[in-house]
């Protein structure tokens, strides 16, 4: 039997699983003088009013607000952004406690962002370093290096391309050739069944379905302060579209912790009954 060990991945939304707020509200609203629900409220009012896309809303809304109070946005302002943004209780170490589950353990652990957020403000944010690699929005950028146009927009359904992409190793936010080319499943880099899914609502419901469908784990999180949160992650439980609900906390002591270890331990063990069966 070969030695190589099973790689898991660990593939979390953001705002509102990793973070308590959305990411525009920990610098940029503050930055254009407007609150989070005016700024919002703005956005909604794009969309509704023209029809939109709501991630598209609110990046032109980004935009416009951003010229019209005479700030630049090159990629080293969004990352400058994003440096404040709050995080739940032990998403710190979090990662370096899973990490130090996995070696020790016979698993490789990996982390990815997949996110309706921007990407350059999440490569700004203190835990950025610890992901394999980083799927959200972005902006095209001109000459000078000043955001021009949107680049990537993703939604909820856009959101499930990249659980394939990150099955089959493909990094291009681009690509649509290879992600759609057909592999057999034991040629993917992380099959589905080792995936493990965060996410804290609706727009996270077709990843959610698509790895719990794969035979991979997704886990509801929710704001422990936020009583609407809770009642969102319960509903998903409730409707089947995930298996757990806990709360957004990510220390060693909780929840969380003690089921994804339990996952990573019944992915190796079915790895190795499988590699045994051979």
């Amino acid at each position: 039997m070969s030695q190589k060990k099973p790689l898991v991945a660990l593939i979390y939304d953001y705002d509102g699983t990793l973070s308590p707020g959305n990411m525009q509200e920990f610098g940029f609203i503050q930055a254009v003088g407007k609150t989070a629900d005016e700024f919002w409220r703005a956005s909604d009012n794009i969309a509704i009013g023209q029809d939109a896309s709501n991630v598209l809303s609110y990046m032109k809304l980004m935009f416009d607000e951003a010229k019209r109070n005479a700030i630049t946005l090159r990629r080293e302002d969004f990352r400058r952004f994003g440096k404040d943004i709050q995080l739940f209780e032990g998403v710190r170490d979090w990662f370096r406690l899973i990490n130090e589950y996995g070696r020790a353990h016979g698993v490789r652990i990996e982390h990815y962002i997949n996110s309706s957020g921007l990407k350059e403000i999440i490569e700004g944010s203190p835990i950025a370093k610890e992901f394999k690699h980083i799927f959200a929005g972005t902006f095209i950028y001109d000459e000078k290096g000043e955001a021009q146009w949107p680049g990537i927009a993703v939604d909820y359904t856009a959101k499930t391309q990249f659980l394939f992409k990150i099955s089959k190793g493909i990094f291009s936010a681009r690509d649509n050739k290879q992600v759609n080319a057909s592999m057999a499943e034991d040629k993917k880099r992380i099959p589905f069944s080792h995936m493990i899914y965060f996410g804290d609502g609706d727009t996270d419901v077709p990843c959610m379905k698509i790895v719990g469908m794969f035979g991979g784990h997704s886990i509801a999180v929710y704001d422990p302060q936020n009583e609407r949160k809770k009642a969102t992650a319960a509903k998903l439980k409730r409707q089947g579209r995930v298996a757990f609900a806990v709360p957004a906390v990510y220390t060693r002591q909780s929840p969380a912790y003690a089921i994804v270890t339990a996952i990573i331990d019944k992915i190796r063990a079915d790895w190795v009954l499988t590699r045994l069966s051979k």
